[in-house]
């Protein structure tokens, strides 16, 4: 069983990406992060001016997953190269290759 709590404590310190996965193990958000510890508590903690789509996003999630990198470029690359190839998010960002 996946217990957030538990898991947020274990997060490092470090660049990377995290994947949110809701209970059907569906991906519904990829970020990046230069301190996965700091930005992935964030959506874990009380606050009064999240918008209606976060909200929803973050009442979804029901695991998540880190990827650490070595920078933040490498982060920034990673996810973007995520959200590419795999990810079609109705939370995130839908990108479309227009070169194809």
């Amino acid at each position: 069983m996946f217990n957030i709590k538990e898991e947020l404590d274990k997060l490092p310190k470090k660049p990377g990406v995290y994947l949110m996965h809701d209970k059907d193990d569906n991906i519904i958000y990829v970020g990046k992060a230069k301190n996965l510890f700091n930005r992935v508590r964030s959506y874990f903690r009380i606050m009064n001016n999240r918008t209606p789509k976060i909200e929803r996003m973050i009442s979804q999630i029901d695991r998540f997953e880190d990827i650490v990198v070595d920078s933040e470029l490498e982060a920034l690359v990673l996810v973007n190269n995520l959200i590419k190839e795999t990810i079609f998010s109705i939370f995130g960002v839908f990108f479309v290759d227009a070169r194809k």
